[in-house]
């Protein structure tokens, strides 16, 4: 079983994170049997959220009993010291743990530091005096809060989008975190869905290049889980029929597509941008039917509803013209009905 070690941490992680934000969409018996599977089957490092509705809450039930043998991460979105005080109290306690090993600041737009006027990273120092957090981690999809997270030296883990569909700037932020003993999470490792072949993607994480990064799979279904889970014993091999496959999905989404990460919701026209910015993608990459329902063509067609004021495009971290993708995704929809 291929193992990471994250960074000035310690903690020893295999390749297999189990990444518990599909499971709010589950039930809570379902969730917690999924989540003690990959638990007897041997993945020791679970990350959640605050922001993912009974996710925690889930994880609580599922691991009450074995908390001490396993590496728990969650997140915090608060903006104000207060804010992070509230969510960490309820973190702990929806979790039914006194400890939280990764404490991460949830996708800030800056890189919190002491004595800012936010107050957040003095709130987590003195959380983690307090014995209520291990360890102090950050989340984010900008390259530019990436970096000075890396460069500040505050941060004992980084989590950040990556995967065989990674540019060349965000290679090289896995590359500084190594080079800086910074844990790297890998988030999205399946590209929001775009990436469906997971021996691929697991393969490529599995380079040597990348010893130093973890991934976390985003697991809704049993089906889902056995699939990661039979990569422990028999690890896929990163060639033949898997580099072409890479290769030709790199060449499809290469440049500008929206990743389906959600920062630009809510949107005051009541467009689904995450699903709706990257719908001819999906048509392409999946069943036809379901995007062609007539459920569906009500979402793309509320595009035309779009104010254009600019909300989706200030909260983008890719910095995408998400407008304009709007119109070119629902232009190209029409031609499939």
């Amino acid at each position: 079983m291929d193992k990471v070690i994250l960074g000035k941490t310690g903690f020893e992680v295999n390749k297999n994170g189990f990444g518990a934000l599909p499971i709010q969409r589950i039930t809570k018996k379902d969730a917690v049997y999924l989540l003690q599977k990959a638990f007897y089957s041997g993945i020791n490092y679970f990350d959640t959220a605050r922001a993912y509705s009974d996710s925690e809450e889930k994880m609580g039930a599922a691991f009450e009993y074995t908390r001490d043998k396993i590496i728990i991460s969650t997140k915090t979105m608060a903006q104000t010291a207060e804010g992070f005080w509230k969510d960490l109290e309820e973190s702990l306690k929806m979790m039914k743990t006194d400890y939280i090993d990764i404490y991460q600041f949830h996708n800030p737009s800056f890189c919190p530091k002491p004595g800012d006027e936010s107050g957040l990273y003095d709130a987590a120092l003195e959380a983690k005096k307090q014995g209520k957090i291990r360890h102090i981690g950050i989340t984010n999809h900008r390259i530019a809060v990436a970096e000075e997270a890396i460069a500040s030296g505050l941060y004992e883990t980084l989590q950040f989008p990556f995967s065989y569909l990674a540019a060349d700037a965000d290679r090289k932020i896995v590359e500084k975190c190594k080079e800086a003993d910074m844990g790297f999470i890998a988030m999205k490792g399946l590209a929001g869905g775009l990436i469906h072949n997971s021996a691929a993607a697991y393969a490529y994480m599995a380079q040597p290049q990348f010893s130093h990064v973890a991934p976390i799979w985003g697991v809704q279904r049993e089906s889902e889980l056995d699939e990661f889970l039979s990569y422990q014993t028999c690890p896929p091999q990163l060639d033949g029929e898997l580099l072409q496959e890479i290769e030709a999905d790199r060449a499809q989404l290469s440049g500008d597509f929206c990743r389906g990460c959600g920062y630009c919701m809510p949107c005051p026209a009541g467009i689904e941008i995450n699903n709706c910015a990257r719908m001819s993608l999906m048509l392409r990459r999946a069943p036809q039917e379901g995007w062609l329902s007539e459920e569906w063509q009500e979402k793309m067609k509320k595009i035309e509803d779009c104010l254009h004021c600019g909300q989706c495009m200030k909260q983008c971290p890719y910095g995408l013209n998400t407008p304009e993708l709007l119109a070119k995704n629902y232009e190209d929809y029409k031609t499939f009905l």
